[in-house]
């Protein structure tokens, strides 16, 4: 296990030393270069803050709104027969939409029922195996101009149904049902 831990710690700085001398041997000004990826970052990042703004509005819109809160008492009894804690449903439903939301969701469920729980171990597998599919196609395809983006949302909810659905199966599998 020590040459995993020797490999992870030289890993990117070796990557780096690698792209660097590639770089120069194919006469490529490695430094003009980086400083206008950094400029490009920047502008980048500029650009993207309107879309933010937009996104973490809506969240807070629909958070306190207390839809929800409707959302969750609507499926609570499909998911008892299921044997699937509802608990789990706002961190599925925010999952898609924001990150830091659902990481602060996660970081809830664990803290109340504990990291070796049931709710706690599928809660940290749902945010291992879902992304965050509406930030994605705001964000990135909005700083890029894509406005078309209808296929591209219902692959990735439906990747991130599939991902919940999976982190079901897998923690009532190997740790049990509740």
């Amino acid at each position: 296990m020590a040459w995993i831990t020797t490999i992870s710690v030289w890993l990117i700085p070796l990557l780096i030393c690698t792209i660097l001398l590639y770089g120069t041997f194919k006469k490529v000004p490695t430094y003009e270069t980086f400083v206008e990826g950094g400029k490009e970052g920047i502008t980048m990042a500029f650009s993207i803050i309107p879309f933010l703004v937009g996104m973490l509005v809506a969240i807070s819109v629909f958070r306190a709104s207390g839809a929800l809160d409707y959302i969750i008492g609507f499926v609570k009894p499909v998911l008892a027969l299921l044997h699937v804690p509802a608990e789990i449903v706002p961190l599925a439903i925010i999952r898609p939409i924001s990150g830091t939301a659902a990481l602060g969701m996660t970081s809830d469920l664990i803290s109340v029922y504990g990291p070796d729980s049931f709710i706690g171990r599928l809660a940290a597998t749902i945010q291992g195996s879902t992304d965050t599919t509406f930030y994605v196609l705001t964000v990135y395809f909005g700083a890029v101009g894509i406005k078309k983006m209808g296929d591209a949302l219902k692959v990735g909810l439906l990747a991130d149904l599939i991902g919940i659905i999976a982190a079901i199966l897998v923690v009532s599998f190997v740790f049990g049902m509740q």
